[in-house]
């Protein structure tokens, strides 16, 4: 066993009151979520929560279901972060579409950080104009509003769109910023984080809600317990397969130098089996999600024809819901893995220090072996992925179970959590590593 390894072996998260930094990162993940949870809570200006509620609770199991499950339950309350993250993630997949078939922003991209930073200014500016674009769809769509009660907006009118438009984007832009900070001041990935949080908080509800329907008789005890442990089950499977990899033996040559011989030893590649994670479920949702969106607010306003017909034929379970998922699922799997995996690129890395897979000739073979067999786990994630997130959708349309507890926001929650273990194991590691070189020293001084 190599000393890295065995260090890892030997690692103990009860090491986390030593670690100061990483005790200091924690903490600071979880300021940032509890001020996203609170932010889910406030209203927009001019609102009556009440209302919305009502309709949300008559309307809700489409579409708005699903965008109320990413935004951490914010949509359906009406509050500034009822577009949640969801802007950004959008005008982000067009940006790493562009770089792809645009030559123009392929150079920029490899120029380094300062390609990166200017692709990252010009995400944000995007975010901004989608995120008004979107908010200013939600302000007619409230102004639409109207239930036994009375109408959604107190005072409608041209005040309360620019006031609901300014309220969203700024929503919007401070999680944006939020999720920045976690991810460079704490632990995991900011945006992934404050989508799992608004997930995570709303678990509990959505349990008790199903319980609830058991309990009314909605819904028969069996079919409960087969749900709970259809969830446990699909937990462990994603848990497998997303600890699941194929490793590629990779062998180094001797050296001799002197009357000593070095290397020789060997060593592998892992590949992972879902190297994409859970990107390509959440941007599929957030592609998806738009339109969809779009074409609620327009159907809701009074208006027919398409609109209508593609929200109609849009809904859970729906034939062109589940093809369209599907295919979104697939294609964003192949096109991330190629964005964070190039096979030629590893290949003349490989070949530069002097290593080699057995049987391939270094360079161009070995690149092209690669990229097979990376092929081939892509397809393997891709229909796993598919599987985990599509089928929950079905049983969520055929017997109204929360959305919560559907494949995707499972997925989302396990990848997120592993992801997040996996970054706080590194951390400890390095405290350790730290811990022994200031020992090392000492005992050199005396």
């Amino acid at each position: 066993m190599a000393a890295g390894d065995k260090l890892a072996s030997q690692i103990n998260f009860g090491l986390i009151g030593k670690a100061e930094e990483l005790k200091k990162r924690l903490w600071f993940v979880l300021g940032a979520l509890i001020v996203y949870r609170i932010g889910t809570f406030i209203p927009i200006p001019g609102v009556d929560s009440r209302i919305i509620y009502e309709v949300f609770n008559q309307q809700g199991g489409g579409i708005l279901g699903m965008f109320n499950m990413f935004a951490g339950g914010a949509l359906g309350r009406m509050t500034i972060f009822a577009l949640n993250v969801m802007p950004y993630i959008t005008v982000s997949i067009v940006m790493q579409l562009l770089t792809v078939m645009s030559p123009q922003m392929a150079a920029i991209k490899k120029e380094g950080e300062a390609g990166r930073r200017k692709i990252n200014q010009w995400t944000r500016y995007g975010t901004v104009f989608m995120a008004a674009f979107q908010g200013y769809g939600i302000s007619v769509f409230l102004e639409s509003i109207a239930g036994p009660n009375g109408t959604a907006v107190i005072d409608p009118g041209l005040f309360f769109r620019i006031t609901t438009v300014v309220t969203l984007v700024g929503g919007t832009m401070f999680l944006v910023w939020l999720g920045e900070q976690i991810t460079s001041r704490g632990v995991g990935n900011g945006v992934s984080l404050i989508i799992f949080a608004g997930i995570v908080a709303e678990l509990p509800s959505a349990l008790a809600s199903t319980l609830e329907l058991g309990w009314t008789g909605a819904l028969s005890t069996v079919f409960i317990i087969l749900l709970l442990i259809l969830a446990i089950t699909l937990i462990t499977f994603i848990v497998f397969m997303e600890r699941s990899q194929r490793r590629i033996v990779v062998q180094y040559p001797k050296r001799q130098r002197g009357n000593k011989m070095f290397g020789g030893e060997a060593s592998h590649l892992p590949l992972k089996l879902n190297t994409s994670g859970v990107i390509p479920p959440i941007f599929a949702s957030s592609l998806l999600l738009f339109p969809a969106t779009i074409a609620g607010f327009s159907a809701n306003a009074g208006s027919g024809g398409i609109l209508e017909m593609f929200t109609l034929y849009l809904g859970h379970g729906k034939p062109l819901y589940i093809v369209s998922y599907v295919f979104l699922i697939v294609f964003f799997c192949f096109f991330y893995t190629k964005n964070v995996f190039n096979p030629q690129e590893t290949a003349e890395n490989l070949k530069k220090h002097g290593g080699f897979v057995p049987g391939i000739r270094p360079g161009n073979s070995t690149g092209d072996y690669l990229e097979y067999v990376l092929n081939r786990l892509t397809v393997i994630g891709a229909a796993y992925i598919s599987l985990v997130c599509v089928l929950p959708e079905i049983l969520i349309s055929k017997y109204s179970v929360p959305f919560y507890l559907g494949g995707t926001s499972l997925l989302i929650v396990v990848t997120v959590t592993m992801d997040t273990i996996a970054q706080i194991h590194s951390h400890l590691i390095a405290h350790q590593y730290e811990g022994l070189i200031r020992k090392a020293r000492l005992r050199g001084r005396v």
